[in-house]
């Protein structure tokens, strides 16, 4: 993989108005409260890591932020316009692509095909997989007849977030993606990361629970502990062996 090197972060993004604002967020299943008013900002160029350990609020927060779970109140704004009462596939054409934990490939689709599915999000004009995606995951040039449901769990991982990418997303979330993956990929995906981090036109919304890899991709911290926020700084002012053990079973 050909990939040029990630740009040096710099604090000039962080006075940049955020391309998501998330605000006093609340989220239910059921009678259970999830989330208890999550309040959180992206910016185009940055990643924002949201950490915590299992049944903190990390998925449910995407899954609000993307639609796929209503959310019982608050906002959520990407640049300026309202998201919270608009539903999954609404969002997804107005810039919200969405990487869920577990993949949600179509297993028995190719390749190809399940790379197509994301022409749902984008006029008939621009039904075409990019070349870019190739050039961050060469291998599913490769596999392009092969069925999704064929592939390694990390094939797998580059094959949805590759689909993701190909709605043309300013905001991009991402869920667990170095979950069951073997280190090598691990290390693709933390590239494809930092890649389009210095692209510039794309917000990235990160929840990882491997420590060493979000603690070298983060612009921004959120630690989140039953639902609620405990921790939110940029990633120069965070000690880490303070985050380490907010986030820490």
């Amino acid at each position: 993989m050909s990939i040029s090197a990630a740009e040096p972060r710099t604090d000039a993004r962080a006075e940049a108005a955020p391309l998501l604002a998330v605000s006093d967020l609340v989220l239910h299943y059921g009678q259970s409260r999830i989330l208890n008013g999550i309040s959180l900002t992206a910016r185009a160029g940055e990643v924002t890591c949201v950490m915590g350990t299992n049944g903190t609020g990390k998925t449910s927060l995407l899954k609000a932020i993307s639609g796929s779970h209503p959310a019982s109140g608050g906002s959520v704004m990407l640049e300026g316009q309202e998201m919270l009462r608009l539903p999954a596939y609404r969002r997804a054409r107005a810039g919200i692509g969405y990487v869920p934990q577990g993949r949600d490939i179509f297993p028995l689709l190719t390749v190809r095909e399940n790379l197509e599915t994301a022409f749902a999000c984008l006029p008939a004009s621009e039904h075409a997989i990019p070349e870019e995606v190739f050039t961050l995951f060469p291998i599913l040039k490769e596999f392009l007849g092969r069925r999704g449901g064929d592939l390694s769990g990390g094939q797998q991982q580059q094959l949805a977030i590759a689909r993701a990418l190909i709605t043309r997303p300013k905001l991009l979330l991402l869920d667990e993606p170095t979950e069951g993956i073997q280190p090598n990929i691990i290390q693709q995906i933390g590239e494809v990361i930092d890649y389009l981090r210095a692209r510039g036109d794309m917000a990235i919304v990160l929840v990882e629970q491997y420590f060493d890899f979000a603690y070298g991709l983060a612009d921004q911290f959120t630690a989140l502990q039953r639902g609620s926020v405990v921790l939110s700084e940029r990633a120069e002012a965070v000690d880490r062996a303070e985050l380490l053990r907010l986030v820490s079973v």
